[in-house]
């Protein structure tokens, strides 16, 4: 009687696992696939997160692709159970059928030869099921190292936001303390104007021909130059060594770190010059802010802090045409600004 069952065991031919191994085979595709996904993800994720908002995005879109890769890879293993578990359900009938043929042997019928071959092919059916058992557990470790990997760039995510977000409220703090210092200069340069008019205006005095206009010291041309000259007039210039007199008190009480300068500023009248010195308006007012700043730098001040600028007839005081309107447009203004 045991003769008989191992003949029967070695006996059994019966095919089985075509489609199995059909089923495998797609599942060996499908896991260098997502493999080979994941790696071309690493590397667009690699190149793109240095893109701050963009590179977010593009992560975020990745993410989205892996986790759908992820739910395909879920749907075809629970697809690889079902037949898993179908293969079992056939394997339980060959069982029942060996027990069946067994029976028939003991009763008689000789069938040893059928039974050896269905044998045979059950232990190669088993031998399968082994194997696609530990395809099994391959893809449950390849899924979880799936998931750890998904958790680490997500994690890379986050920590980017945050260095993203201390770094936008460091550029706000360094904005408002630059607005701070930058206003605390301004009211500096404007105290140090408003003694700068002040002292100009004790050592001048009052005379209706030079006057302050807003935050300029102005002086009428007829001041300083014969008309239509850009020389000059012979002799001493009180008024500019009064004027080179306060530059230099200012300078010394002026911190080095406040970048101010005097600006000289030429104006003419609206009455058009056209001589070989002087082509225009333009040339005759810049000639004469040059002159009054070689002056000053002869008096002692320093160059740098000096500025000549030329508005011909284009920046007038009184729009009237009368000849009073035309002297008060024809002048120099001095201004203490920044550099």
């Amino acid at each position: 009687m045991a003769l008989a069952t191992r003949r029967t065991r070695r006996e059994r031919g019966l095919n089985y696992w075509p489609s199995y191994v059909d089923a495998l085979s797609t599942l060996l595709l499908v896991i260098v696939f997502l493999l080979s996904i994941f790696v071309l993800g690493q590397f667009f994720l690699t190149q793109e997160i240095a893109g701050r908002d963009t590179a977010l995005d593009r992560l975020n879109r990745q993410i989205a692709e892996l986790t759908d890769l992820l739910a395909l890879e879920r749907a075809q293993r629970r697809d690889t159970e079902d037949e898993l578990a179908a293969l079992q359900s056939t394997l339980s009938a060959t069982e029942e059928e060996q027990a069946r043929l067994e029976s028939l042997l003991a009763a008689g019928i000789g069938l040893d030869e059928r039974a050896a071959a269905l044998t045979e092919q059950l232990d190669l059916e088993r031998d399968e099921t082994r194997r696609a058992l530990n395809q099994v557990d391959i893809l449950n470790q390849q899924l979880a190292a799936l998931r750890r990997q998904i958790g680490a760039l997500e994690a890379a995510l986050e920590a980017s936001e945050q260095r993203d977000r201390e770094s936008q409220a460091r550029i706000a703090d360094l904005g408002s303390r630059l607005n701070v210092a930058l206003a605390q200069r301004v009211q500096e340069l404007a105290r140090f104007r408003s003694d700068f008019f002040g002292r100009l205006r004790q050592i001048i005095g009052t005379r209706p021909d030079i006057r302050i206009v807003g935050d300029r010291f102005v002086f009428q041309s007829e001041v300083l130059f014969p008309p239509g000259q850009a020389s000059l007039r012979a002799g001493p210039q009180p008024e500019l060594e009064s004027m080179a007199r306060a530059i230099l008190e200012l300078s010394d009480e002026i911190p080095p770190d406040i970048p101010w300068i005097v600006r000289v500023d030429g104006h003419t009248d609206i009455r058009p010059i056209n001589t070989a010195q002087f082509p225009s308006n333009w040339y005759l007012s810049a000639a004469r802010a040059i002159a009054v700043v070689d002056y000053l730098i002869e008096a002692g001040v320093p160059p740098e802090r000096l500025l000549a600028a030329g508005f011909g007839e284009f920046q007038p005081l009184d729009t009237a045409e009368t000849d009073e309107a035309y002297a008060r447009n024809r002048r120099i203004e001095f201004k203490l600004t920044e550099r």
